[in-house]
């Protein structure tokens, strides 16, 4: 017998262990509603960051709030006129895309909300940073609980995701890494980002979820990939009641299995939170430890790793378990009782950190966990070579070219540039405004300018939205 049914330890740090661990976060986050009644709510990424910083895990890592991806970036992988349409479809002007919403799946489940596009812009912008910190070395860890929207297709919303923003992380990843392994926890099969790598052997995708029946009625063991990327899509469907032991036994062997043979060098792992117990739309019954143990095991193999969320409609209970997750990434384990935050009152009556398991019945028997591992075990063989890529040069980032168009001498002296020359400009201490603030805000004590030979002080001016100078660096001449 291939499956072995292992006892579930507690979790451990791991004495010494120091990752640097990048989170992203934007406080708009939470302003968004799909609408009244919908299971889907951004406001759980709130309530998760509010428990992360109570907690105090904002001393061990660097937080970001990531640029909103721009058009352009999201055109990498969605097509120019689906992400047309999610630009200027607004709830007011509805009634003018009656054919759109048709054609890219948007309505019950995907509903038109105010500030659609922007909601998509932070999630895509913090996965593709995330991305490019991991490519340049700047962290180990990079975490993005607004992304993991892993069913938007290349020209259609689906499963309450209208953007893919794991995609767009997992492209730019592939422009340092020969093979990037992308894992999916979630209850639902990710079907979005599998389709997106379907024919390639650069990117694997291994997904464990609820299969039968169950949205969105893909995911059989037998969808292996075509082409190129023949058996670099690993499936593993599972039934109701899956328990924290029997999950950790088949999640780690899989994973050995496929990071022994594939040898990826960066790693995507979605944290969907509804396959924990009690979802409202999930049936699996995995424990706060059951899920998170997923994350620790993953971590352990201390390759490039990018964390983002993903599904998850008990509310509380998700927040919870990402707020942990962040806790073992840290290589921290959380206490188990809650410090007071900005929610406190969703996690009565017990105000307790943990999410416990139900007494439900686990359908999947050891007899067809052994026959789903030997199938999945028998389709790896074939990627025991692992695919090179050859060499090539690596473009600088984008955000370090600046734009030809912005940076004109008509458009500097019209539109002031791009933020990339607004930065990098030093403002002459001899220079007048014409701007009576901004003549005051610097204040005529801070910059002298002498012609008797005494020193002049530069400024390296940096722009800000409130129309205020900030003051980066002083140095005399």
């Amino acid at each position: 017998m291939v499956y072995e049914l292992k006892p579930f330890d507690p979790i451990k740090p791991i004495p010494n262990e120091k990752k640097r661990v990048a989170y992203f976060y934007d406080a708009d986050v939470g302003n968004y509603a799909y609408g009244a009644g919908h299971p889907m709510k951004p406001h759980r990424i709130r309530m998760a960051h509010s428990l992360i910083m109570n907690y105090g895990l904002y001393k061990k890592m660097e937080i970001y709030r990531a640029k909103p991806a721009t058009r352009e970036e999201m055109c990498q992988f969605h097509t120019d006129e689906y992400i047309d349409f999610l630009a200027r479809v607004t709830p007011d002007n509805l009634e003018l895309f009656q054919k759109e919403q048709a054609k890219f799946n948007v309505g019950e489940d995907c509903p038109v909300f105010d500030g659609l596009f922007e909601y998509c812009g932070i999630s895509g912008g913090g996965s593709m940073e995330g991305a490019a910190r991991l490519n340049r070395g700047k962290c180990d860890v990079a975490i993005n609980y607004a992304g993991g929207l892993h069913h938007a297709k290349k020209s259609e919303a689906s499963g309450f995701c209208y953007l893919n923003d794991i995609v767009l992380g997992i492209i730019e990843l592939l422009r340092y890494h020969a093979r990037v392994l992308y894992i999916d926890i979630d209850v639902h099969h990710g079907d979005g980002v599998e389709e997106a790598f379907y024919t390639t052997d650069r990117v694997m995708t291994c997904s464990f979820h609820k299969y039968g029946e169950f949205f969105p009625g893909t995911g059989d063991i037998r969808d292996i990939g075509v082409s190129k990327g023949k058996y670099h899509s690993v499936n593993v469907p599972l039934r109701d009641g899956i328990d924290d032991a029997t999950y950790k036994s088949l999640f780690e062997s899989v994973i050995k299995h496929v990071i022994d043979w594939y040898q990826p060098s960066a790693i995507v792992l979605q944290c969907g939170g509804d396959s924990l117990s009690g979802d409202r739309l999930g049936c699996f019954n995995l424990s706060m430890n059951g899920h998170a143990n997923c994350v620790n095991y993953v971590k352990s193999f201390n390759l490039p790793l990018m964390v983002v969320g993903g599904g998850g409609y008990t509310m509380r209970n998700v927040a919870r378990t990402w707020a942990y997750e962040t806790g073992i990434l840290n290589n921290e384990i959380l206490g188990p009782d809650l410090p007071y935050n900005d929610y406190y009152e969703y996690y009565g009556p017990d105000y307790k950190l943990d999410v416990r398991p139900s007494n439900m019945l686990n359908a999947n028997s050891p007899e067809y966990l052994d026959k789903l591992l030997t199938q999945l075990i028998k389709n790896l063989e074939h990627t025991k070579h692992a695919p090179s890529v050859q060499m090539h040069y690596t473009p600088n980032d984008r955000e370090d070219l600046g734009d030809v168009e912005e940076d004109s001498a008509e458009a500097k002296d019209t539109k002031g540039g791009s933020q990339y020359a607004i930065d990098n400009t030093i403002q002459q201490g001899n220079e007048f405004y014409e701007d009576d603030d901004k003549a005051e805000g610097i204040g005529s004590k801070n910059i002298e300018n002498h012609e008797n030979g005494e020193p002049t002080v530069d400024i390296k001016m940096k722009d800000s939205s409130n129309g205020k100078i900030n003051i980066d660096s002083i140095s005399s001449t």
